[in-house]
């Protein structure tokens, strides 16, 4: 389910689009959803932490949560090179999958990844789980 389609989208938030694909930028979660057959790039993933860091600040910490309501290609090592450069907002990550075959991916992305990783099936999974990091967070 597209955030544009969910109840969420009336919670209080910031979109950005870019020709790659549409972000969400909530409280302390960030949801992603990159068009279809787009490979998102460490180009691409630079200009979405520039506005991140644009509307959040520098010092923000978030969860990232992405919405893969369409197929597309991204290398599992970007995001842990980008931390490796200073880039250290991520607390963690989900990965949703509408199908079996993404959801097997995602295991090999979870592998492959610096930051805690969760693999999820629905947009309302994801988000529950992110709030509960969050609120670990806190205490």
């Amino acid at each position: 389910m597209k955030v544009e389609d969910s109840k969420y989208i009336n919670l209080k938030h910031k979109k950005e689009e870019f020709h790659f694909g549409k972000f969400y930028f909530f409280d302390k979660i960030i949801i992603g959803e990159v068009n279809e057959g787009v490979h998102f790039d460490t180009f691409k993933v630079i200009q979405v932490i520039d506005k991140i860091y644009n509307y959040y600040g520098q010092n923000f910490k978030a969860i990232y949560i992405a919405n893969r309501v369409n197929s597309y290609s991204t290398n599992p090592h970007t995001w842990s090179k980008l931390q490796k450069r200073g880039d250290n907002f991520l607390i963690a990550a989900a990965l949703i999958s509408y199908n079996p075959t993404n959801y097997k991916v995602a295991a090999v992305e979870k592998k492959l990844s610096t930051t805690y990783l969760k693999r999820c099936v629905k947009l309302e999974e994801a988000i529950n789980w992110a709030e509960n990091i969050i609120k670990l967070q806190k205490k």
